[in-house]
């Protein structure tokens, strides 16, 4: 049974960091690109950083980008989002996805984690 659990999540000023983590189980997901997304309320969901299998390239959005840092330990099968610089447009459900696409969308999400930045 596959399992992403985020956990990180909070309440912050700006200007504040946060450091979400997900913890992957039942599934290698060493051998696969690791993201994270968020949904802010009234918006749709964003694709905000991705990491290659063995951390070699990143992706990060235009809105992120110089702020957010991604990585991984396969060792512990967990990624990682390093936020810093938080703005209140950040406030959002992060969520980490991996896998294999059925269809449009990643095929394994965690339940998502709140950042609040106000």
């Amino acid at each position: 049974h596959v399992q992403l659990g985020e956990s990180g999540g909070g309440s912050v000023r700006p200007g504040g960091s946060l450091r979400l983590s997900c913890v992957v189980s039942g599934y290698s997901s060493h051998s696969r690109c690791m993201d994270w997304f968020r949904q802010a309320p009234g918006k749709g969901l964003e694709r905000v950083s991705t990491i290659y299998s063995d951390g070699s390239n990143t992706y990060y959005s235009d809105s992120v980008r110089g702020r957010f840092t991604i990585s991984r330990n396969n060792a512990k099968n967990t990624v990682y989002l390093q936020m810093n610089s938080l703005k209140s447009e950040d406030t959002a459900l992060y969520y980490c996805a991996s896998g294999p696409y059925v269809g449009s969308r990643l095929a394994y999400w965690g339940q998502g984690t709140q950042v609040t930045v106000s």
